[in-house]
């Protein structure tokens, strides 16, 4: 039975996280909270990291991690088949009546008032990601948030910086903050 539940919940985040995986995090939150012997918010705010800075989609990477979680080796297959399996179908429906929607206003025009909603569940999920590491366990983490800052000042001062040595100076930052204390 949990096969299915997890073939279901991911199809369910799949069909309805349009705009890529950072757009998964408010399901994935809310899967937390209805799941959270599937994965936590601090576990997604880790998985986030982790998927950033390793090849793969966030949502796929995510789906993994949260079916072996569930239900091991297979639990894993099956909430990533889930998380694909919407894509998948909507592809190849697409591809096979391409002709018929490439040049329609309608099409066009849903897709054009697609966008703003994918900068909304992109906002939530990075405000979402910002209250686990600033204030993560109920207390405030000061020092979390000066590095944020410094990140956020450092990433709009030197814009042509390459993101590999942002990842890297976050992993550097982030063990420096851990043998603090």
């Amino acid at each position: 039975m949990i096969y299915l539940e997890l073939f279901w919940e991911f199809f369910k985040i799949g069909l309805f996280s349009i705009g890529g995986g950072l757009a998964t995090l408010p399901f994935l939150y809310k899967l937390a909270e209805t799941h959270p012997h599937w994965l936590t918010a601090a576990q997604i705010g880790d998985m986030v990291a982790i998927s950033e800075s390793t090849p793969g989609p966030i949502g796929i990477n995510m789906a993994t991690f949260a079916g072996y979680q569930a239900a091991g080796y297979p639990g894993g297959l099956i909430a990533t088949l889930g998380e694909v399996a919407p894509s998948v179908i909507i592809i190849i429906i697409i591809a096979r009546f391409l002709s018929n929607f490439d040049k329609n206003p309608k099409v066009e025009n849903a897709f054009y008032a697609l966008r703003p909603v994918v900068v909304g569940l992109i906002t939530f999920a990075g405000l979402k990601l910002l209250q686990i590491v600033v204030y993560g366990e109920g207390v405030l983490n000061g020092r979390a948030m000066i590095a944020f800052a410094i990140l956020v000042v450092g990433v709009l001062k030197f814009k042509k910086v390459h993101p590999l040595v942002w990842i890297g100076l976050g992993a550097v930052g982030g063990i420096f903050l851990n043998l603090g204390g």
